[in-house]
């Protein structure tokens, strides 16, 4: 209700609308401790109303510490119990949705000030937000429970009280194992069978049937996301590492990611990360050889958890007691990883992996913590690089420039090879040119290894042509952001089979499109290519937030059904098309000579021909070779 509208002559005494325009201070207070005493033993009709204007005030003025002199927690926690205590006054008028903003409130005016969060815990509202979490009403009074319980967690002076409750990290565990599947289960998967009072909050009367599904979506997001932030402040103690730290929990960490709808949340990886950083949580992490594949995934990737899945790999491997578990699995990544200059705030990240793989070097003995000689190999070519660069440092310029014009001399010849269709000897060549095309020539490496990894997609060799793309991101300039490297790793992901990852670097490419200055690459008539639009179509489907829960529950019989249940419609695209004739040659690569530092205007002009090549598999146009990024 609006304040402003309220007639002078309100009928109710007492009504918290014309309380809240009254003009003496201390009137106004007294009446609103008042109103905040009286409201839980209350029985009329429409207390609604006062309660989701307290909801949009706290939203709007969260650290306003008015409220909260005046009892308002109090209040909240009484209405809280009322609601799960006395069913015919919740089922009473509109009562239902009091439950759900009364934790609401809670949440918001304890997100900031911790003397708030104090005198929430003092007023009790812990013991009626547990009961919520608890699942006593629906997934909706969880989300919000969990919300508020997650910011009292988070202040020195309160996480006690909330550890004290000692079924809060558990509930919390389950809560983000089981709470796609209970919004897809009670929610999502029957349209007719859904409560009107959630479809209210989730639009705010704002939407049909398709906001609902979205925003079901985002909010199954964030009840996944908020558990794993409450269970992440639990997990800065070792004492809670045992219960946190369950191989059954552990192994799904690295898929609860809450999809592109919550993609600034550190979900999963962001809790791995702090049991990694214990020496208690590291040892459970180490047996569980799928989070060591699953974090080298993440940390070739190009998102904001990068830097998180680098750091567990390092620790895991500067950790004696589990480096001899992981290695072989971690050091190809790191390997890939190792030119990294900077992430973030994270300086000099690839020395800090170059030195983590040395000392692993001098310090291998024999038995369990013998290295495989592949990964000494992988481990001493690094070794070399770095070495090589030191010697380049002091090489005379006239050798340098003789190393780089034999270096283009064979990357040229393996193009041709490429343009003849002989993509094994293309391969071999852009080897030979990387063996000795100089260290610091990095705009030239990064094309180099993106050839290779499109030869590699042509020959079937997704891992190789993945490590080269990752090679050639981290040299890149801004890091991560060359696009052809990005859509050949999207592809070999795709050909493995791991959406998530083929996803985040198909967005990715896109955007750099949309940027790019590059007539092969950017976008025309801001259309999306059709080859890049086919794929985020069909990885957003296979990655769906809710794909798992709907197979269990039968919305998919098999993974050929993929295209039936994301969202609510799948003949349309939230992508434009282009059309092929838009885009040229079926949306593969032209091999521009831009950016080259060794060509000359006349080689600029320079265009290979390209073979005609089927795609692989998969229904939509591969990128070929190019010559420049």
């Amino acid at each position: 209700m609006n304040m402003d509208k309220v007639s002078p002559d309100c009928p109710y005494p007492g009504c918290f609308f014309c309380v809240m325009k009254e003009g003496n201070p201390s009137k106004r207070r007294a009446s609103i401790l008042k109103f905040f005493r009286e409201l839980p033993s209350q029985d009329d009709d429409g207390q609604v109303l006062p309660i989701s204007g307290l909801w949009n005030t706290a939203m709007a003025h969260p650290n306003d510490p008015e409220f909260i002199e005046l009892g308002i927690f109090e209040c909240m926690a009484a209405l809280i119990w009322k609601g799960l205590k006395n069913r015919r006054w919740l089922t009473h008028d509109q009562n239902i949705y009091i439950p759900y903003y009364a934790a609401h409130i809670i949440g918001s005016y304890t997100m900031n000030m911790e003397e708030f969060a104090e005198s929430a815990v003092h007023a009790g509202v812990i013991p009626p937000l547990v009961e919520l979490l608890r699942g006593r009403l629906t997934w909706v009074e969880q989300r919000v429970a969990v919300r508020a319980l997650g910011h009292l967690v988070t202040y020195a002076s309160t996480f006690p009280a909330v550890a004290s409750q000692g079924e809060i990290l558990e509930l919390s565990i389950q809560l983000a194992m089981s709470s796609l599947e209970i919004v897809y289960s009670h929610f999502y998967q029957y349209v007719d069978r859904r409560l009107s009072y959630h479809c209210d909050l989730l639009t705010r009367g704002m939407g049909g049937v398709e906001m609902e599904s979205r925003k079901a979506e985002e909010w199954a997001s964030q009840l996944l996301c908020w558990s794993l932030q409450l269970i992440n402040c639990f997990a800065f103690k070792p004492e809670f590492l045992s219960t946190i730290c369950k191989s059954e929990f552990l192994i799904k960490l690295p898929c609860m990611w809450g999809g592109l709808v919550n993609e600034n949340s550190p979900a999963g990886i962001g809790l791995l990360r702090t049991v990694c950083h214990h020496k208690l949580g590291r040892g459970p992490v180490a047996n569980c050889p799928g989070i060591i594949e699953a974090l080298c995934n993440i940390a070739r990737s190009s998102d904001d958890w990068q830097y998180m899945a680098i750091d567990c790999l390092l620790w895991l491997l500067q950790d004696p007691s589990t480096c001899h578990k992981v290695i072989d699995k971690a050091v190809p990544a790191l390997v890939d990883l190792s030119e990294i200059s900077a992430l973030g705030d994270h300086k000099k990240l690839g020395d800090s992996i170059v030195n983590a793989l040395q000392e692993c070097i001098q310090s291998q003995g024999t038995g369990r913590n013998s290295l495989s000689n592949r990964t000494n190999e992988q481990i001493e070519e690094i070794l070399k690089s770095r070495q090589r660069l030191k010697w380049e440092k002091n090489m005379p310029k006239e050798d340098l420039h003789i190393k780089q014009a034999a270096a283009l001399v064979v990357k040229l010849e393996g193009n041709s090879l490429f343009s003849s269709g002989n993509i094994a000897g293309a391969a071999s060549k852009y080897s030979e040119a990387l063996a000795l095309c100089p260290m610091r020539s990095k705009k030239e490496r990064v094309v180099l290894y993106s050839n290779r990894a499109q030869c590699h997609l042509l020959l079937q060799q997704p891992w190789t042509a993945i490590s080269d793309a990752t090679r050639a991101l981290c040299l890149h300039n801004p890091l991560n952001r060359h696009a052809k490297s990005l859509w050949r790793r999207a592809q070999a992901y795709d050909m493995l089979g791991l959406a998530k990852e083929s996803l985040l670097d198909a967005i990715l490419f896109i955007n750099e499109c949309s940027q790019s200055n590059d007539p092969d690459l950017s976008l025309r008539q801001n259309k999306v290519p059709d080859y890049a639009e086919r794929l985020v179509k069909k990885q957003m489907r296979a990655a769906w937030l809710f794909r798992e829960a709907a197979i269990k529950h039968g919305g998919v019989h098999c993974e050929g059904d993929a295209g039936d249940i994301y969202g609510q419609e799948t003949d349309g695209s939230e992508w434009e098309t282009a059309s092929e004739s838009d885009i040229g040659n079926d949306g593969r690569d032209q091999m521009g000579d831009d950016d080259c530092e060794w060509k000359n205007d006349d080689e600029r002009k320079d265009k290979y021909d390209k073979p005609s090549m089927k795609d692989m598999k998969h229904g939509y146009n591969v990128q070929l070779v190019e010559d420049e990024p």
